[in-house]
């Protein structure tokens, strides 16, 4: 079953560390290839949301927002030009290359020496948006064959009005209760065997049954 993180020293140790590999990778796409981007933590993990099933390992997201490029539509080159910046900034840590999935830039599993020796990662979204504030993922659609895979922008999911709910819930003094069903509503899905439910998922659907039960 999953468990909050208590350990605010151990997750203060990953944030750091990952953090510093996020800048490095941003300034080897600027120093290499002259394409702007800036990162931000998202997910569980800007949220104060982490869990961790049983000893299983944990692992941060990022955004990496292309906000500056020659072609945005030039997409294989945009996933290579990443990929070879990320390698370059986590080799500069010792750690090994990434690995290149359908949405995401995918670490090995890391651990301390000392501490807390919970394995932990790091996922990397490529994203950028358009003039109306909407976001776009970076997809490499795998076939089999290198030649034939395709690399596309594809529309991010999102939630009307979140943040907005969001903000008058703390300011009301209620985030104990997202928090409390952020947990219940993962376990419910692990329980059920239920993977099509990710946490950015299972977050919206927090928000909005405290917001609509709580504040209304």
């Amino acid at each position: 079953m999953f468990k909050y993180v208590e350990d605010k020293e151990f997750l203060r140790r990953i944030r750091n560390l990952c953090g510093e590999i996020m800048q490095d990778f941003c300034h080897y796409m600027k120093e290499d290839y002259d394409i702007g981007t800036i990162f931000y933590l998202v997910g569980s993990g800007a949220k104060n949301l982490i869990v961790q099933n049983a000893s299983l390992p944990i692992d941060l997201d990022y955004n990496l927002e292309i906000v500056r490029c020659e072609d945005y539509e030039d997409c294989k080159n945009l996933k290579e030009c990443a990929r070879n910046s990320f390698n370059k900034a986590l080799n500069k840590h010792n750690w090994g290359d990434c690995e290149d999935s359908t949405s995401a830039l995918t670490t090995e599993k890391r651990y301390f020496d000392r501490g807390n020796d919970t394995e932990f990662s790091m996922d990397v979204c490529i994203v950028c948006r358009d003039t109306n504030e909407h976001f776009y993922r970076l997809i490499h659609k795998k076939t089999g064959l290198t030649n034939c895979d395709q690399y596309y922008w594809n529309e991010a999911p999102h939630s009307e009005r979140i943040q907005e709910k969001v903000k008058y819930i703390k300011q009301r003094g209620k985030w104990q209760f997202v928090r409390e069903q952020y947990l219940n509503i993962k376990n419910r899905y692990l329980r059920k065997n239920d993977h099509a439910h990710p946490s950015f998922i299972c977050y919206i659907e927090a928000v909005n049954n405290v917001y609509n039960t709580k504040m209304n």
